[in-house]
């Protein structure tokens, strides 16, 4: 039996209605960690909901800014100590865009799982120099812009429990964007396609109190909202699951390199096809004419949203059983386990003849 522990940025909370890929991710693995019969811990943000262990670090009430970050990273780094302390870990699995500021120490193997675009990651994060500490892509695109690099493992692609989204449900007439409200977003991008292709869209999700994240909603969001065009908040799993089965279509438009875009997949699972500006790895998602449309700019998210409609709807279902299914991603981050386990055992037994 393993112990894994999981560690998660520490400001977003974790479970099965977690809004963040990464923190789904974490849940996936979570739930599939102590199915297997293994020990799983899980270092989050309280509030979080687990199968496994939670060691939960101390949300902060008000403003995300940049002290509430601080102070969130030096208490997940007592966390991760005192889970250190107390018990054997096998492998640390680390979810944060920020994980090289609160590294475990010693020679647990640690693998860091870059959700994020590189861009958002310092350098010592993309390099790590602690000993045994591995890096994994999600996707092809992040992969090959990573490589060559010495940490690299093979990449993961993300996956989507498929029957939690897959219901059938009467199609309507409105396109949907199911996102975090921010600008790398692109949502006024989604508003704007909308009102000059006379289509009715419903935005869901949530504004994080990040400053920045307050006022782009206030500024560039807000404003183009209209009758026809509405923001309808956070939404729960079973909102999801409907919003996603009774969508015209979905619509992506990262403004930064998509690195696998876990709602394309959900949408895809739940029969909606997927209009998106192509960015990363939106390619390796979407199949351009087949199960969406993948554009360039406002222009031609507009033209996509007049077409998609034609789309097989059964045909977006069938790719996301064959390529998303969130089995086949627990059971390569599984393997991974052992493997890295295994390769920290030996190291551990070296160093103790030596």
């Amino acid at each position: 039996m393993l112990t894994i522990l999981s560690v998660a940025y520490p400001l977003a909370r974790v479970g099965p209605d977690a809004v963040g890929g990464a923190e789904q991710v974490l849940s996936m693995l979570d739930a599939a960690i102590v199915k297997t019969g293994h020990r799983s811990i899980v270092v989050a943000c309280e509030g979080s909901r687990m199968e496994g262990e939670l060691i939960a670090v101390r949300a902060r009430r008000g403003p995300l800014d940049f002290r509430a970050v601080a102070l969130a990273r030096v208490r997940c780094r007592r966390a991760i100590a005192q889970v250190l302390q107390s018990r054997r870990v096998d492998v640390a699995h680390m979810h944060g865009v920020d994980y090289d500021s609160y590294l475990p120490p010693g020679r647990v193997p640690v693998l860091a799982t870059l959700h994020c675009p590189l861009e958002w990651y310092t350098a010592a994060a993309l390099s790590p120099i602690r000993p045994a500490t591995y890096l994994n892509a999600v996707s092809r695109d992040q992969h090959l812009r990573l490589a060559p690099n010495p940490c690299i493992l093979e990449p993961i692609e993300n996956g989507v429990a498929i029957d939690a989204v897959a219901g059938h449900y009467r199609r309507r007439s409105f396109t949907l964007m199911l996102t975090r409200i921010a600008p790398d977003k692109g949502v006024h991008l989604a508003l704007e396609a909308a009102r000059a292709a006379g289509m009715p869209l419903l935005l869901a999700g949530e504004v994080f109190p990040y400053p920045e994240h307050l006022r782009y909603f206030a500024h560039r969001v807000e404003p183009l909202l209209d009758r026809e065009r509405r923001y309808i908040g956070p939404v729960g799993p079973a909102a999801k699951r409907r919003l996603l089965g009774m969508a015209h279509s979905l619509l992506v438009c990262s403004q930064v390199p998509e690195t696998s875009s876990l709602v394309a997949r959900e949408a895809l699972a739940a029969g909606a096809p997927v209009v998106a500006i192509r960015r990363g790895a939106m390619a390796e998602v979407v199949e351009d004419g087949r199960t969406g449309f993948l554009v360039n700019d406002v222009n031609g998210l507009a033209a996509a949203l007049a077409r998609v409609g034609a789309l097989d709807r059964e045909a977006c279902r069938r790719v996301a059983r064959e390529r998303f299914d969130a089995a086949a991603m627990t059971r390569s981050y599984l393997q991974v386990y052992q493997r890295l386990a295994l390769a920290g055992s030996r190291g551990r037994m070296q160093a103790g003849a030596a």
